[in-house]
């Protein structure tokens, strides 16, 4: 099955390239996920951290976003796209490197808030790059192969994801506290700059410069205009085309999504009592049935189309914090697991090219620049109301409203998006 999903001789030479260093990039990826990214907010609720405080840690990208994300855009009009994305990945990544001294510069609640401070930091040069990389993926990969592609790539992060999640978690169980977490981010690390290496080597197909945004603001100094250019500067044309659905309900799926993930650390920790080797055997279990419906994913979008299949896995993911919340014991905290990655293999691997299948070829950037508006308020919103929310109903409570949600922006997408 997998040299099947795998066989390259029915790519076209000029592809192949591209399609290796895809895999290669999130592969690399899988390994900053499965090391940093993963145990980040563990590390923080290990220090001490609040749920207000773990919230943060997400909500400070989403505040940087919201003010860059059109400006990126912008700025992205006058870039090679490739180019810009490899440097933005390289200075974005950078920041992985300061976590790993944070031990022996600050005091455990000062750590917490240089955390959250890095985190902020590196959210500037992510901006650009979270509203240009679905850019340059449509550009490096041709329509009839972006499930193909998407399919791989899922693949290849959940392969990578296991091996280092399984491996952080060893190390954290075995390695005195905080010397184990050092090694884990400085894996990460190690993977942040191998994954930006494969990224300086994807190009756009026939193309040295793209064309970003196609609706210049109008050559005006006359206050009466000053509307229209401020509307023609923020591209608010977009908001009247059929685009504006795809916003929506993108909007109400990631908003349902980001409320539970500053609750699952502390649930984990502090009510489940789960060690890191738990949580990275977990995590290992997710990104294996990711895995294993990654390789199906190109059959069930076939069938069923980038938006069934996003809804579909969207309302499935419904089912990860209800299980969790009901974890009474370490075999029913692995099923969540197991269950929850198949249903993010069909919403993580259709979302983005359900979205891309609504957007003009050759005016991506700024309708991405307003799915990252879009996403990022959703993140900031959750972040900030997930942990009050737990405190006002408690974590079991809040964990199966929040699966609810999840269920119902799946539906919303079905039958609105």
């Amino acid at each position: 099955m997998l040299n099947k999903l795998f066989q390259q001789n029915a790519i076209p030479n000029e592809y192949r390239s591209n399609f290796l260093h895809l895999y290669l990039d999130i592969g690399w990826y899988g390994v900053v996920s499965g090391s940093t990214i993963n145990f980040l907010n563990v590390y923080a609720t290990r220090l001490g951290a609040t749920g207000y405080q773990i919230g943060l840690i997400g909500a400070m990208s989403a505040v940087v976003t919201l003010f860059l994300a059109i400006p990126a855009a912008r700025w992205l009009e006058k870039q090679k796209i490739d180019r810009a994305m490899f440097w933005t990945s390289v200075y974005y990544r950078i920041g992985f490197l300061g976590l790993i001294f944070l031990p022996w510069l600050f005091s455990d609640s000062a750590q917490i808030n240089a955390i959250i401070a890095v985190t902020f930091l590196m959210a500037i040069p992510l901006t650009p790059l979270g509203v240009g990389f679905n850019a340059l993926f449509a550009e490096a990969v041709p329509n009839e192969y972006r499930a193909h592609v998407a399919g791989i790539r899922n693949i290849t992060l959940s392969i990578t994801f296991m091996v280092t999640s399984l491996l952080s978690g060893y190390i954290l169980n075995k390695i005195t506290f905080p010397i184990g977490y050092q090694i884990v981010f400085a894996i990460g690390f190690f993977g942040a700059v191998m994954s930006s290496l494969h990224l300086y080597f994807i190009k756009p197909i026939g193309k040295g410069k793209t064309s970003l945004l196609t609706q210049p603001t109008p050559a005006s100094t006359s206050q009466a205009d000053s509307p229209r250019k401020l509307s023609s500067l923020l591209r608010l044309d977009i908001w009247k085309t059929p685009y504006r659905k795809i916003l929506l309900t993108l909007f109400g799926f990631h908003l349902a999504q980001y409320l539970a993930i500053p609750i699952f650390p502390i649930f984990n920790v502090r009510v489940l009592n789960l060690n890191d080797d738990q949580l990275g055997i977990s995590t290992a279990l997710f990104y294996l049935t990711v895995f294993l419906g990654s390789t199906q994913l190109r059959n069930v979008v076939h069938r069923l189309g980038n938006k069934r299949t996003t809804g579909l896995g969207v309302a499935a993911m419904a089912s990860y914090p209800i299980i969790v919340a009901y974890s009474h014991n370490i075999a029913i905290f692995y099923l969540a697991s197991i269950v929850g990655g198949f249903a993010w293999s069909l919403a993580g691997g259709a979302y983005a090219n359900y979205m891309l299948e609504h957007i003009p070829p050759d005016d991506r950037p700024p309708y991405l620049a307003w799915y990252n508006i879009a996403l990022n308020i959703a993140v900031l919103v959750s972040s900030l109301a997930g942990p009050a929310i737990a405190d006002q109903i408690g974590l079991f409570n809040a964990l199966i409203l929040f699966g609810v949600m999840r269920f119902l922006a799946g539906i919303a997408i079905l039958k609105w998006g």
